[in-house]
């Protein structure tokens, strides 16, 4: 028999679990003072024991095995002076900084005096000599910079030990020389992040939102302040474990971002449930019970669905990569949490009263069961009375799905074209806003030595195996090899380490540091002009610096996206095949979501690597693409567009099992969750499109590239494509091999009217 003629197939039942949900619900409910105070103590001590003894957060690209690292550790173990993380501190004043050499060498003897000091150069030459040419002080003699080596990274250090750096330089600035912190110095010296003015205007625009959605403020106030304290709670959490393990600085935001988003989604999910069923005269108690035990159901799907996509970045064998999934998976559990159990308390507490403060009349929705408002049976002449605007819009897109399909396939397409010219870098500090010490180091450095002095790179050449007589041939022949170097604006010659087995050098690139070109010129020198200066010798050569090791995280970040895009798509793929017994489903519920991750892509490439709206957005120039934003955008949005897919297909899957009617299960479906769909849709783009106003670039990226996602996925996806690609299908969405159906485990994501 061909699926198409295939009766519906009967729901599986589980009762137990829909018992268990239910049950859970209807304690919330009744008991809603325990819970709301649980809730209060754990925020409370989660919040105290986070001010008590909560981690730090930094950014560490370091990777143990790459080029960059090795150099690195060679360095430390014959000139550890030479070795360690670098950092400018830049001083400039329209005087000759000559004039202040007693405050200068002050300043270095202080700073050599800290702990995790290793060497600090001066800006000026002994006394009697004359400075170098391409040293650390300009021509001009305006500008000059001390070079300081920590024997770890700054921005691991902590905001604690900016004191007694700004200390050290206090002679100097009290003399009227501006000091600036360039490197990962000024990456520390950075303001601390404030995500509050985000936050602010993403809620603004949610209550907006939600009034005009439910037409009641308690209805709307109920999703936001229970994503917020579920929010604030897995960021308290969040900051705990931070303590045990160094987490990137965008952690907490990214975090925030999620919860905050998914949050407001899944409370909007249940509430929407819940509300229909006090409509419909049910007790509130057992409301709340069987509005946990259904779309509770879906939420607990889609929050499982999301930190298994987030899970799925662990197979980048990144640690700072698979840290930032599972800092956004901490916020998505607790707020799993708190709309299973902290929003079913709230609805105990309220009540009947869900619509006393109303600004509208509150519109009722059709049931999963095909019953209206007032709980009358509807038949198929009043369906379009039921779903409105939406149920009519669905049946002209069963009307005619080839336009539809071909319509939104277009849009997307249009969006993805500048995805084919990605750029992947690092994002330098060129790009910060002018407020910050390390934007304004970086343009003195430009300005004074070129935009390359900014990315310097340690050559290292290990000749432990070389023998003594012919070390000098391998100098000779390393800096005959970085003379005149294409790509370079400058080289020292090679010095040599107090045992003689190791030589190093600097190069300073002709390039800023997020350029191609200086990708490039790390790349050639290790890959070709290095080997080949030593070739034959036994010597082994690396390159090294901030830099040289962001480039390695580039290659290796570059080298496992597609591997990690085909195990979040397969987990995903698995995912949807279990719940809803669909292969043609699944395959098709992959297909789109990855077309509308390329359209998101392309607007995100298209506004900071092509300048169209960065500056507008606060961006200075043009800008790569961070080398991991594709990957946890990629993670993120396939988590999330799982929401809309689920919350939209087990509608769809409930009305197909009950009528065997596929078009009319897409559109009674799209008739009854497309007002929801779209409200938890607007809110949750205003939540991540008000993080475009954060200082952080990063932080605007994923902000940007998150909210065009979610614009995408709930428009031309959703309204578009799913239901034109649903009509085609028809009842073949639904079948699946019998050998898959017998091996795969049973996921019931509403269990129907519990």
């Amino acid at each position: 028999m061909p699926p198409s003629a295939r009766p519906a197939p009967s729901a599986p039942a589980r009762p137990a679990r829909r018992a268990a949900l239910r049950r859970l619900g209807e304690w919330c409910a009744r008991h809603w003072l325990v819970v709301v105070l649980l809730w209060i103590v754990a925020l409370a001590g989660v919040q105290a024991a986070n001010r008590a003894v909560g981690g730090s957060y930094s950014d560490d690209f370091s990777l143990p095995g790459t080029q960059a690292q090795q150099g690195r550790d060679v360095l430390q173990a014959h000139e550890p002076a030479a070795a360690g993380t670098s950092s400018q501190v830049v001083l400039h004043d329209a005087a000759q900084l000559t004039a202040f050499q007693p405050q200068i060498a002050q300043a270095v003897s202080s700073l050599q005096q800290l702990p995790h000091v290793l060497s600090v150069q001066s800006p000026l030459p002994p006394p009697g000599q004359s400075p170098p040419p391409g040293g650390p002080l300009a021509p001009d003699g305006l500008t000059g910079y001390l070079t300081v080596r920590f024997d770890t990274s700054p921005a691991l250090l902590g905001t604690g030990f900016l004191p007694g750096v700004d200390a050290a330089v206090a002679p100097l600035r009290a003399a009227g020389v501006q000091v600036e912190y360039g490197g990962p110095l000024g990456e520390l010296a950075r303001p601390a992040a404030d995500d509050r003015s985000s936050e602010a205007i993403g809620f603004a625009v949610a209550v907006v939102v939600l009034l005009v959605g439910f037409g009641s403020v308690i209805a709307a106030g109920l999703p936001l302040l229970t994503a917020l304290v579920a929010a604030v709670a897995g960021l308290g959490a969040l900051g705990l474990v931070a303590a045990l393990s160094t987490f990137a600085t965008v952690a907490p935001t990214l975090a925030t971002m999620i919860g905050i988003g998914v949050g407001i989604d899944y409370a909007l999910f249940l509430l929407t449930r819940h509300r229909q069923n006090l409509m419909d005269g049910v007790d509130p108690v057992a409301s709340a019970g069987r509005a946990v035990a259904t779309s509770g159901r879906a939420v607990l799907v889609s929050g499982c669905t999301v930190i298994i996509a987030l899970s799925g970045l662990s197979v980048s064998g990144i640690s700072f990569i698979a840290k930032l999934g599972a800092a956004a998976a901490v916020t998505v559990v607790s707020a799993v949490l708190g709309a299973l159990t902290l929003l079913p308390a709230l609805m105990g507490l309220i009540g009947r009263r869900m619509d006393r403060f109303a600004v509208r009349r509150p519109v009722a929705e059709a049931g999963a069961d095909g019953q209206d408002g007032n709980g009358q049976g509807a038949d198929e002449q009043g369906a379009d009375e039921q779903g409105g605007a939406w149920h009519r819009y669905a049946r002209r897109v069963e009307a005619r799905p080839w336009r539809y399909l071909v319509a939104g396939v277009v849009v997307l397409a249009v969006l993805s074209i500048p995805l084919f010219s990605i750029q992947l870098g690092h994002v330098g500090d060129g790009a910060d806003p002018t407020g910050f010490t390390d934007r304004r180091a970086y343009d003195l450095m430009s300005q004074a030595f070129g935009p390359g002095s900014n990315a310097p790179l340690t050559v290292v050449v290990d000749q432990s195996d070389v023998p003594a007589g012919a070390r000098a041939g391998v100098q000779a022949s390393v800096q005959q090899a970085l003379t005149g170097l294409p790509g370079a604006a400058s080289s020292t010659p090679p010095q040599t380490s107090p045992d003689g087995a190791v030589l190093f050098a600097t190069v300073i690139p002709a390039s800023a540091p997020q350029d191609r070109a200086t990708t490039d010129l790390v790349n050639r020198l290790a890959d070709t002009v290095l080997p080949g200066a030593v070739a034959g010798s036994g010597a082994r050569t690396y390159v090294t610096g901030n830099t040289a090791a962001q480039v390695d995280f580039l290659d290796i970040v570059s080298s496992r996206l597609v591997p990690i895009i085909a195990v979040v798509v397969g987990l995903a793929f698995l995912i949807i095949l279990a719940v809803f017994r669909g292969l043609l489903v699944a395959v098709k519920a992959a297909v789109l979501n990855l077309l509308s991750i390329a359209a998101s892509y392309g607007v995100v490439v298209a506004v900071f690597q092509w300048g169209w709206g960065g500056p507008a957005l606060g961006v200075a120039g043009k800008v790569p693409i961070e080398s991991y934003v594709p990957m946890m955008m990629f993670a993120i949005v396939f988590g999330l567009s799982m929401d809309y897919e689920i919350f939209l297909l087990s509608r769809v899957h409930e009305a197909w099992l009950r009528t065997g009617r596929s078009q009319d299960a897409v559109a009674h479906a799209l008739g009854i969750t497309a007002r929801v769909i779209t409200c938890a849709a607007l809110i949750m783009v205003s939540v991540f499109a008000a993080f475009v106003v954060s200082d952080n670039v990063v932080v605007k990226m994923m902000g940007l590239g998150l909210a065009v996602s979610v614009l995408v996925d709930a428009t031309v996806v959703r309204l578009l494509l799913v239901p034109a690609v649903m009509t085609l299908l028809g009842a073949a969405a639904w079948w699946t091999p019998r050998f898959l159906d017998r091996v795969l485990p049973h996921i019931d994501a509403e269990g129907g009217n519990a």
